[in-house]
């Protein structure tokens, strides 16, 4: 079995700008075998077993610079002390290397809060897991870190580990002390969720003991620490009713109420985001925990200011059937001449949004943090599509572009409704100032650009769906390279 050296280390740079590692600690961490090399045993169970041999193992990487903390932050992330002093605002980005986590550490940072990146790296795992691989080449965490720092001058602390280990996670707590958590450290996929038993476990019980965790972790070391979670539009289904933004007022028997907006979700992923909002409702209840729930919509782009600086922060794009998204797909699938896979009658009808619009909205809401004990729910997506409607303006921008774009409907895998009625309220973070980013021909030039200029490192035979809602079973699957 494949093992990782794991080291506690401090990376800290003097004024000659040289980079100093000083090991403290060491460890081995084995790493979960490859699915495609014919292993059964689970990715829960291989977690459970990376879990117990290194609970005490945490590898932390962090950057100080005297002369960067010593500036006066007049941005965004600072904030007034008791006494009148300006300091900067500390965030903490749980699943920071991923699609969404690393785009709004980066955002963060350069606006100016101190921000840490926790996570797992296991994003990085599921692809060799599945022979999967991202579009653009993206860098490893560590590098990405120093490229940042070398053209910002900015640190960003980095701690490796797993929030569902929760010494790990108080022992980052204690040593960040968080004035905002982003919580992004989820297992993201529906197909992932639904391919055997195992991930369906792994998914559920990484998400929800790791939202729980935080949830301690804020309550036992930072109180006053606004959560900030990434849900999912998906919690709600697709009611034959409007969508509200997490709550509903109902009139039943003769009596009012408002009660939390009916869940609907339809896979073992959506399912888990549905459990972490009624821990975290619960808790701010119970303790007094502040927390903004991000029910967000379907993200699409790759580029933000942020990752455009330099090829070693560029974000990752995921085209294939398991973990990318619809207009990713659809671009890319253009940008090679492969047909758009538009599932069943192609009436699925989302909320969407540029990756530019996620990154801002998170940072809305910390500057905006909910009250002591307050449960919020923002739906957070700019425009509503149906599949149909992405195809057909994904053929019609490739043919400004020269290419012949061809839609066919494959067999839905999933179990969703193929026409339906759709409308969801998203105003309360346009109220709060955000200034999305619509859905433009030239947004989809640049994403159709993007696909041609990578097109060489496409795998077709992971666009096809191979993953099915109806045939999940319970032995775990190794999904066809």
């Amino acid at each position: 079995m494949a093992h990782l050296l794991s080291t506690t280390c401090s990376l800290d740079v003097s004024s000659s700008n040289k980079l100093h590692f000083k090991s403290i600690n060491q460890c081995s961490t084995p790493i979960p075998t490859s699915f495609n090399m014919g292993i059964s045993l689970s990715p829960f169970k291989k977690l459970s077993l990376q879990r117990k041999r290194s609970s005490q193992c945490v590898i932390r990487a962090s950057a100080v610079s005297m002369s960067q903390e010593a500036k006066t932050q007049n941005e965004s992330g600072s904030q007034q002390t008791t006494d009148g002093a300006s300091t900067r605002k500390k965030v903490m980005v749980i699943g920071g290397d991923g699609y969404c986590g690393w785009a709004t550490a980066l955002h963060l940072s350069k606006k100016g809060y101190e921000v840490a990146i926790v996570d797992n790296l296991i994003r990085r795992l599921f692809d060799d897991q599945l022979g999967l691989d991202s579009l653009t080449p993206i860098s490893s965490i560590h590098n990405r870190i120093r490229r940042w720092k070398s053209l910002t001058g900015k640190d960003i602390q980095l701690f490796v580990g797993d929030i569902c280990e929760f010494e790990f996670l108080a022992e980052a707590f204690k040593s960040f002390e968080p004035d905002a958590v982003v919580h992004f450290g989820e297992q993201r996929s529906a197909p992932y969720s639904m391919i055997d038993r195992s991930r369906a476990v792994f998914t559920q019980h990484n998400n929800v003991i790791g939202t729980l965790n935080v949830l301690f972790a804020i309550k036992e070391f930072r109180e006053e620490c606004h959560l900030v979670k990434l849900g999912t539009m998906g919690e709600y289904g697709t009611p034959n009713i409007d969508i509200e933004e997490g709550y509903i007022t109902i009139t039943h028997n003769g009596r009012t109420d408002t009660l939390p907006y009916p869940k609907q979700a339809s896979s073992f992923y959506h399912l888990s985001k549905v459990h972490d909002s009624h821990n975290i409702a619960f808790t701010c209840k119970a303790w007094g925990i502040r927390a903004t729930d991000l029910n967000q919509g379907v993200v699409y782009g790759v580029r933000t200011d942020e990752t455009a600086m330099h090829e070693e922060l560029v974000n990752r794009l995921d085209y294939d059937a398991v973990f990318g998204t619809a207009l990713n797909r659809f671009c890319v699938q253009a940008a090679v001449g492969h047909p758009l896979t538009v599932y069943g009658k192609g009436g699925q009808t989302r909320g969407y949004l540029d990756i530019r619009d996620t990154v801002q909205c998170v940072e809305i809401a910390i500057a905006n943090p909910a009250q002591p004990g307050e449960f919020r729910v923002f739906n957070q997506f700019t425009e509503q599509f149906s599949v149909n409607e992405l195809a057909a303006l994904v053929t019609k921008a490739g043919a400004k572009l020269g290419l012949e774009v061809k839609t066919t409907s494959v067999p839905n895998p999933r179990v969703e409704a193929e026409e339906h009625y759709y409308n969801a309220k998203h105003t309360k973070l346009y109220e709060l100032g955000l200034q999305p980013h619509l859905l433009s021909d030239s947004l989809l030039d640049s994403l159709l650009n993007f696909a041609v200029q990578y097109k060489d490192r496409v795998d077709t035979k992971q666009i096809m769906p191979s993953v099915s809602w109806k045939k999940i079973g319970a032995k775990p699957k190794t999904v066809a390279a």
